[in-house]
């Protein structure tokens, strides 16, 4: 067995979910033994494809044309495309018909939690669909007190000084409005948002907040990467995450695996693996995000991070690998039985 991980602007999306996940699948993979190429001029036995663009398409009916098998992981839904880039929420019916009529040229969907396989068979498509996270590399976000003082040297943060931290795109649809608005009523907190999207791309109101419309409690730093964010995940005080709609939300698996108090909004793509001060905590509002911050960050109430690092553990890149194996070998033995019913019907 060979697979095609196919990811069309590696570059470009490097910096977001997808990107990690291929980082996650390419782990996996080796992981478990199955060999894989990132060269779609190499042959292979089943495409495994990750983005949308024009030359996903064309890589998808090449495929098809040479009787290989597909696989399409559906990162993407028309819900998660909401309230995100200029135009989007105007654009969404059309993204929504043309991510179906992409994923319906498949074998085989996976997504990444229970939540966007729901909302793909809401779209009417007919195909087997099996849930699987995206995974985390749990030793990558082990606690570390070196990267933790350098998380912590690098915004030159006095000792005592409470910090909460998000990652995230720039987008409405990540709640990055509530997060500047709740850091107003909490002067006295550190509120950092990791991440960055070219501002050309995002609406003027959320351009004014970044560049300047925000209080000096808030920093908002671009992308970050290695020890400092790493160091931010486990050296914070919280990690606060109020987005509104995600098919996974891997920078909470990986606040997870960090050991790292996880705040977040009260919303469905969570059920079923996030439960309210069990694992993480939940808000429905500003109201009680800015109650649960002091809580947390005061320890008035219980920790819960260790219920939350196991959480990360069932999704720990190693049993991704054997779900992402047994889908593989379903798809191959489905085609075989096809292959021998053809050859008895001759």
């Amino acid at each position: 067995m060979k697979v095609l991980l196919y990811f069309e602007s590696e570059k470009i999306l490097s910096k977001s979910g997808i990107g990690r996940a291929l980082d996650h699948q390419k782990r996996a993979l080796k992981d478990v033994g199955i060999s894989y190429t990132l060269d779609s001029k190499e042959d292979y036995d089943i495409l495994h494809i990750n983005t949308y663009g024009i030359n996903s398409h064309n890589m998808i009916n090449k495929a098809r044309r040479n009787g290989k098998k597909i696989i399409y992981h559906a990162h993407s839904t028309e819900e998660d495309f909401r309230n995100s880039f200029i135009g989007s929420n105007q654009l969404s019916p059309l993204v929504k018909k043309y991510l179906v009529g992409l994923y319906e040229k498949a074998d085989y969907l996976i997504t990444p939690t229970p939540y966007s396989k729901k909302l793909l068979k809401s779209y009417g498509i007919d195909l087997p669909i099996q849930s699987i996270s995206n995974g985390i590399d749990l030793e990558k976000y082990q606690p570390d007190p070196v990267k933790e003082q350098k998380f912590r040297q690098y915004f030159n943060l006095l000792p005592d000084q409470k910090v909460i931290i998000c990652v995230g795109l720039f987008f409405a649809r990540k709640g990055i409005i509530d997060f500047v608005e709740i850091a107003k009523q909490m002067p006295d907190y550190t509120f950092i948002w990791f991440g960055h999207v070219p501002m050309y791309s995002i609406p003027s109101n959320i351009r004014k907040i970044v560049k300047e419309d925000h209080p000096d409690n808030v920093i908002f730093p671009g992308y970050i990467r290695g020890e400092i964010i790493e160091g931010a995940y486990s050296g914070a005080d919280l990690f606060f995450f109020p987005s509104y709609e995600e098919t996974e939300g891997i920078v909470v698996l990986e606040a997870l695996a960090s050991k790292q108090n996880v705040l977040v909004r009260d919303i469905p793509v969570y059920e079923g693996w996030l439960e309210d001060q069990k694992n993480c905590y939940m808000g429905r509002n500003n109201e009680e995000f800015c109650e649960l911050i002091q809580k947390i960050v005061q320890q008035e109430v219980p920790s819960v991070v260790e219920a939350g690092y196991r959480t990360a553990e069932e999704r720990s890149i190693e049993r991704i690998g054997e779900q992402l194996q047994s889908v593989y070998e379903e798809v191959l033995k489905a085609s075989d039985s096809s292959s021998e019913q053809m050859e008895e019907s001759k």
